[in-house]
């Protein structure tokens, strides 16, 4: 073989040796922990929590709605723009997970019985002095309407049209409102004068009453009753007190 001949094959041998070489420091570099920054470490990456059964979950901010059993006209939560909306349950549905029920309808004001506050309208009141016990007077209300009412607190009454109506007997407080039903009566009793032969202050004869009623909130109401005074008229003074609206005639004559 020539010099002429070796010397290019001497050059070619040289050159696959440094490629060779430059190959094994690449993979050792490799093994040292040199790595890809644009990989991601699938260890790192985050795992959502599954949602639990009978939700409905959306985009963030969400409130996840509940799917619980409905009522016949019930609808169950709806998700939209990221956010969900419970269970709308129609009249008479239940709605709600772990049976709980939400009643469907609306309410009335009025009682269930209907009854309405007795006024002078629909009752007729009578006004009775009594011998036992002295200076005393019996006020009965009857129902003349075609509806229950009911007798609330006291009577107000008026004798000559004084300026102020007398205190009621706190101790004389029935448990419950006196109800009558239509042709019912009700009754209130009326100390006129204090002591056996009258002797308060500021004694008068009177001859003319209104008796006023007052509604559920302790309102007065209108119109009054004006029952009708013996001709004499009824002595009265300062110490003119009544009782509350009572269901029985001799509880009404006991103070």
């Amino acid at each position: 073989m020539s010099a002429f001949t070796a010397r290019p094959r001497t050059r070619l041998f040289a050159a696959a040796t440094v490629a060779l070489a430059a190959l094994s420091l690449t993979a050792c570099n490799d093994k040292m922990g040199v790595q890809d920054e644009g990989v991601a470490n699938p260890t790192s990456s985050t795992v959502g929590t599954p949602a639990p059964s009978g939700t409905k979950t959306g985009g963030a901010g969400q409130t996840s709605g509940s799917t619980g059993s409905t009522g016949s006209t019930g609808s169950t939560g709806s998700t939209s723009g990221g956010s969900s909306t419970g269970n709308s349950s129609g009249t008479g549905g239940s709605t709600g997970s772990g049976g709980t029920k939400t009643s469907g309808g609306s309410g009335s004001g009025t009682s269930a019985s209907g009854s309405v506050p007795c006024n002078g309208a629909n009752t007729k009141v009578t006004a009775q002095p009594v011998s036992r016990p002295i200076n005393h007077m019996l006020l009965t209300v009857t129902n003349t309407g075609s509806k229950t009412c009911d007798l609330y607190y006291y009577p107000a009454v008026n004798f000559d049209d004084a300026q102020s109506v007398p205190p009621v007997m706190k101790d004389s407080q029935p448990q419950a409102v006196t109800t009558l039903t239509p042709g019912q009566s009700g009754y209130a009793g009326v100390a006129l004068a204090g002591g056996d032969n009258g002797t308060g202050t500021n004694g008068r004869t009177a001859k003319s009453l209104s008796v006023y009623f007052f509604d559920r909130d302790n309102n007065s109401i209108s119109p009054a009753a004006t029952p009708a005074l013996p001709t004499k008229g009824v002595y009265v003074d300062d110490s003119l007190k009544v009782t509350y609206w009572l269901s029985d005639a001799q509880d009404a004559l006991t103070y």
